[in-house]
């Protein structure tokens, strides 16, 4: 109790002390201090209130900024999304693209299996086309004016045909006789008897001087052979390469393809007929042959060509003896051109072509062939062309069998080939070859029934032919007249994977080409402008310029 009074006591006292009033002494300074109190109170509220601004305001543009980052990624999704839908939508007009580019496809596969008046007819109405093509409003000389054309100066041009094929014939025959008589049947090559191709011997050359051309096919020595590998026997090639093949070299003991004992493994018990026990078959053996491609079993043609040339000046040398005549190369790019050159100064050209016979059908390898302006780069050495040249004489052949007497349709060919080489000379060369007539005029012989071969209708011919070749020019298309055309006779003999091969369009070195096709283009329609004049003028003239051909002149 006493302790608890004491504390109130303390306290009062403590009160009384401390009051103000009691010791003013010692706060007289309060009241002197309170306006610069007030003062900085003051200014430490403007401060207050100048950073509540300087906060709401960064409150502000952090909001801005917010907003605008919002805005810019709304912006960015909305982007986003449209590109989607413009893949989308883009992705979707490939596809139908795709859809459409694979429908004409198949139509036009389907388009070229069907009968086709370029193939198969016999009826003018499958060819309307043809009918009414209008070759720019060019017009051509009459019948009449064809057949003077024809009778003074392409018959008469052409008088000497055969005693030049029985001239150039024999000589050939005693030329490669000397060379057969120059090789050894176990080293050398086996020399074969030529085939007359080409124009001279399908009676519609026109040119002068009169070229006779002339396969001559060999044979490897034994124990090789030749193994022909078609474009269209399964292998890759490309599309610039149909039409050609390789020729593999093999020896007798090394040939696997006919026997299965270099494929598999034979017991003990069992022995190969062919081969035998000390005769294995060697896999991966390379052929030691001087005629093949470095480090490859396929024959290589730019070695034919010189094994070709030198055996020609060896068999010359040996029997020039015997001909008051000389005997050259012709053309330094093609191995068999050669010329026969006469005292009097008169020359006589005739290619001599060594060949390599496919299998045992009438196709043959070329080696070489002058180019043609549209043939594009030059090929490998060991592709060799597929020539259907002795093809191609064995239907004009039969064909015309079939047809009236005096048919029109060499005639057509002879008309036309002589333009060709008349307008080649004033403009130069172009992409048309005397190739292309023929093969046009082999696809209307297909089409055309033999009436319509008459000689009264050859300028009727004649003008169908020169649309059929302007259809195809405007087209770039002009089909191989074998290759892939199911629609020829079987009774040709032609080999199965030929006539199923996929049809190979000579006039495709034009899409790539524009600017040879351009000029193949404006020279065609400038030789049918010319035409008129030129058959105007060469029927008040009549070729003399033929060669006149000496007796062979032997020393006994």
């Amino acid at each position: 109790m006493a302790l608890g009074l004491f504390r109130v006591c303390l306290v009062v006292v403590t009160a009384i002390i401390n009051h103000p009033l009691l010791f003013p002494r010692e706060n007289a300074t309060v009241p002197e201090n309170e306006e610069e109190i007030i003062r900085q109170m003051q200014a430490h509220q403007e401060k207050l209130q100048l950073e509540q601004l300087r906060l709401e305001e960064e409150m502000a543009r952090l909001a801005a900024d917010k907003e605008a980052e919002k805005e810019a990624l709304e912006r960015v999704a909305e982007e986003g999304q449209q590109q989607n839908e413009n893949r989308t939508a883009w992705d979707l007009w490939s596809t139908l693209c795709m859809i459409l580019f694979l429908v004409i496809e198949v139509w036009r596969q389907d388009h070229q299996d069907a009968p086709s008046p370029e193939c198969l007819g016999s009826d003018e109405d499958e060819l309307p086309d043809l009918q009414g093509a209008p070759l720019r409003g060019l017009t051509l000389p009459n019948r009449a004016t064809l057949d003077h054309f024809y009778e003074r100066c392409i018959r008469g041009a052409t008088a000497d045909a055969a005693r030049t094929r029985e001239f150039v014939e024999g000589f050939v025959d005693d030329l490669l006789e000397a060379l057969r008589s120059l090789c050894s049947r176990d080293s050398d090559m086996e020399v074969e008897d030529f085939i007359g191709v080409d124009s001279m011997y399908e009676n519609w050359q026109v040119n002068k001087p009169l070229l006779c051309d002339l396969f001559v096919p060999f044979m490897p020595p034994e124990p090789y052979h030749f193994h022909p590998e078609l474009w269209c026997s399964g292998r890759s090639v490309p599309l610039d390469r149909q039409g050609y093949g390789q020729i593999k070299v093999v020896r007798a003991d090394e040939d696997t393809l006919g026997c299965i004992c270099g494929k598999t493994k034979l017991g003990e018990d069992m022995l190969c007929l062919l081969h035998g026990r000390n005769n294995v078959v060697r896999r991966g053996s390379k052929v030691a042959d001087p005629l093949c491609a470095p480090d490859s079993p396929y024959l290589d043609t730019m070695r034919v060509m010189k094994w070709f040339q030198t055996a020609l000046t060896r068999a010359w040398h040996r029997i020039a003896h015997k001909y008051e005549f000389d005997l050259a190369f012709g053309q330094l790019d093609t191995p068999g051109s050669l010329k026969i050159r006469f005292r009097s100064g008169k020359f006589m050209p005739f290619n001599l072509i060594p060949v390599i016979q496919c299998d045992d059908s009438d196709l043959y390898f070329v080696s070489h062939l002058a180019r043609e302006p549209g043939e594009g780069t030059q090929a490998p050495s060991t592709d060799w062309l597929l020539s259907f040249a002795v093809y191609e004489r064995h239907f004009l052949r039969v064909t015309s069998k079939a047809l009236p007497d005096g048919a029109c349709h060499l005639s057509c060919l002879q008309i036309a080939s002589f333009l060709l080489s008349k307008q080649s000379r004033l403009t130069g060369p172009s992409g048309l070859g005397n190739y292309h007539l023929k093969t046009a005029l082999l696809h209307l012989l297909l089409a055309r029934r033999p009436a319509d071969w008459k000689a009264e209708q050859l300028d009727a011919r004649l003008h169908e032919l020169l649309c059929f070749l302007e259809k195809s020019l405007l087209e770039k298309k002009l089909q191989h007249f074998f290759i892939g055309n199911r629609k020829v006779p079987e009774a040709m003999g032609l080999p199965e994977a030929v006539r199923r091969a996929e049809p190979l369009n000579l006039f495709r070195p034009f899409v790539l080409q524009r600017s040879l096709y351009r000029k193949t283009v404006d020279s065609f329609y400038e030789m049918l402008k010319n035409a008129p004049a030129l058959i105007s003028e060469y029927s008040l003239h009549i070729t003399s310029d033929h060669v006149s051909l000496p007796p062979k002149t032997v020393i006994l």
